[in-house]
């Protein structure tokens, strides 16, 4: 049984849908509102976000057709509609399953996922931000409160884990898992250095700075390191060019010519993108011969390659997983690697520092134990610097005042 059979022999049961609820309707949310309309056994009912139009298009999208606002939004819901709310806090109250949080804003992420895992709903990210931030303590709160906490289907750190259980359960050993990035890396970038391409890609322009300055490929990198528990081979990791079909000829270990400094690593490469691969290896000379008559190649280093990742349009799996299966697509299980804010621009004391993907920070990718004394790049925004910052460098936290909220409070309770 598939999970949508198995998502309406639920409705059945229960006599209603899957209700789900969505945290930011721009374009990862509206694509998920779009492709949820289309699949039986779970209905969007419920969004949040700071534009009301937006909310209103993303429900819309997915068959709604009769709204409630605010305070009537539960009703409107319990009804068979849809609702709408403008405080993101509220959305826990509401009679709803699941949630999707699609803000991309790590401060954000934390106080909803809080807010729902608390209220006994489960969470799925659409917001790496927040999971390589504060993932492993909502993890440890979504046991706590028995619901499901994981980053959703569709992004590049769940498909990556996807091969990684392939590569396990087939008995290979994994050398390296990643994904491709098909960005120009530009660590300076910024929304208005990129506001024509952003126009005609009709993209939010701190959004494709994000993907630009690198820090998108380190926060995904970094939840996928954290969730399979595969460390970085180093500091920002190798991110070597590489066509598809000379992978198993460069992520592979120094001693066998390639670039990693060990056998099971995390890392990207430029050129196999949107796909994601995992490098595997095997010393079985039966396998070897078998596995070249199944044209992969005289190994014994093979490249398993998914050659896409559907992004919100794959995301609606994570419901019947999470429902059905009481099952996380990826979660955090330890907490090896970090996200450290750098500097894109000297920075002097005063000044606020902005958001991912803005004018003042981008993120590296460290293993933890480099990681001392430096700030997670998701708890920066809104904080003051206190001492000047050279372009480059590593933002460290005697050097900055950081915010007064629940991100950064969340984030010292996690145990690393």
């Amino acid at each position: 049984m598939n999970l949508t059979e198995a998502l309406l022999e639920r409705e059945k049961d229960l006599g209603r849908p899957v209700r789900v609820g969505l945290v930011g309707a721009g374009q990862m949310g509206t694509g998920l509102a779009a492709q949820i309309g289309k699949i039986q056994g779970m209905d969007l009912v419920a969004c949040a976000d700071i534009d009301k139009n937006r909310a209103e298009k993303a429900l819309t999208l997915s068959g709604m057709n009769s709204i409630g606002y605010d305070n009537e939004a539960s009703s409107s819901i319990e009804k068979g509609n849809g609702g709408v709310v403008s405080d993101v806090n509220a959305l826990a109250e509401l009679p709803i399953d699941i949630v999707y949080e699609a803000t991309g804003v790590p401060w954000v992420g934390a106080e909803v996922a809080y807010s729902c895992l608390t209220a006994g709903k489960h969470v799925l990210m659409l917001n790496v931000e927040t999971d390589v931030t504060v993932g492993l303590y909502l993890t440890q709160l979504s046991k706590e409160k028995n619901v499901i906490y994981s980053v959703a289907n569709g992004d590049e750190p769940v498909v990556c884990k996807e091969l990684y259980d392939f590569s396990i359960d087939t008995g290979f050993e994994v050398v390296c898992v990643g994904k491709g990035k098909n960005n120009p890396l530009d660590q300076k970038a910024t929304p208005d250095s990129l506001s024509s391409e952003a126009k005609k890609k009709k993209m939010n322009p701190k959004m494709l700075a994000s993907f630009v300055d690198g820090s998108k490929t380190m926060i995904e990198m970094t939840s996928l390191s954290n969730g399979i528990g595969l460390p970085l081979d180093k500091v920002g990791m190798n991110g070597p060019v590489s066509e598809v079909q000379d992978l198993n000829k460069t992520l592979i270990p120094k001693e066998d010519g390639g670039v990693l400094s060990e056998s099971g690593r995390v890392d990207f490469a430029f050129g196999p993108a949107p796909g994601v691969f995992s490098i595997v290896k095997s010393d079985s000379q039966t396998v070897i011969e078998e596995m070249e008559y199944l044209s992969m190649g005289e190994g014994p280093y093979y490249t398993l390659y998914r050659p896409y990742h559907l992004a919100s349009v794959e995301a609606p799996r994570s419901v019947g997983m999470a429902i059905i299966n009481n099952e996380s697509g990826l979660q955090p299980k330890t907490w090896i690697s970090e996200v450290v804010g750098h500097a894109k621009k000297d920075l002097e004391p005063g000044e606020t520092v902005d958001g991912i993907g803005g004018f003042s920070s981008y993120g590296v990718a460290y293993p933890l134990s480099d990681a001392d004394g430096l700030v997670p790049l998701g708890l920066l925004e809104g904080g003051e610097i206190t001492k000047p910052i050279k372009e480059g460098d590593p933002i460290s936290i005697d050097s900055i005042e950081l915010p007064d909220n629940l991100i950064n409070d969340l984030r010292k309770k996690q145990k690393n």
